[in-house]
């Protein structure tokens, strides 16, 4: 068990009250429950000095002066502070995440071998690489420039020729902007493109293509 704050300005005033790191993380993604992740017995302006929250500032901030309620609310929009040894384990969670992508999706250019996983942990390091709490998929584009730098990484992909009925061009422009390598717009508004998508990433770009599009987009595989 790891106590810490979790932090909520509303408007002018600071509210703040100790809790569970983990069983506060969880009721922030909807699982857990407040009983098991709040640590104290008071909403505080200020935790160090002891300065409780009146009922006044209660109702007027959470639109309760129930206690439990109020600290339910508080760790659902409020900021958990995380503990150093928390972002290193996370961290490492989110790193093994992308050094297994990698190790899956890329190749070594000049032999056509793959990374062991030890190799690409260190060329992350010495590339000086940040890692952050974006999904993997977000992240690839730039660690890939970055590898690239000091070694010779080539990423497996798939030229993929995708065309959009004119009332989704909006919506999914922002989706296949990061792989596109050519568009042309037609003449029915509709959006004509080829993308370039990494192997391991192409399953999740058609689920998040068709979510929006709701299976309207024709795709087909470009041959070179």
């Amino acid at each position: 068990m790891t106590n810490t704050l979790v932090k909520l300005r509303v408007g002018n005033k600071h509210y703040e009250t100790n809790v569970d790191l983990d069983e506060a993380l969880k009721l922030k993604k909807g699982e857990g429950n407040v009983n098991a992740a709040w640590q104290d017995t008071n909403i505080y302006h200020d935790a160090k000095k002891g300065t409780i929250v009146s009922q006044d500032d209660l109702q007027e901030a959470f639109g309760t002066t129930d206690l439990t309620e109020a600290v339910e609310k508080l760790i659902k929009k409020g900021d958990v502070q995380l503990t150093q040894e928390h972002r290193d384990e996370e961290r490492e969670i989110r790193k093994k995440q992308i050094i297994d992508w990698f190790v899956r999706n890329a190749v070594d250019s000049q032999s056509n071998r793959p990374f062991t996983p030890e190799f690409l942990s260190s060329a992350i390091e010495r590339a000086g690489i940040n890692i952050d709490k974006r999904p993997v998929d977000q992240q690839v584009s730039k660690i890939s420039e970055a590898l690239k730098t000091i070694i010779p990484l080539k990423i497996e992909t798939k030229k993929l020729i995708i065309t959009i009925p004119a009332i989704y061009t909006g919506k999914v422009y922002g989706i296949i902007n990061e792989y596109k390598e050519k568009e042309d717009w037609l003449s029915d508004g509709g959006l004509k493109c080829v993308v370039n998508v990494p192997v391991g990433l192409q399953m999740e770009f058609y689920d998040k293509l068709n979510a929006i599009t709701h299976g309207a987009a024709l795709s087909e595989e470009m041959k070179e």
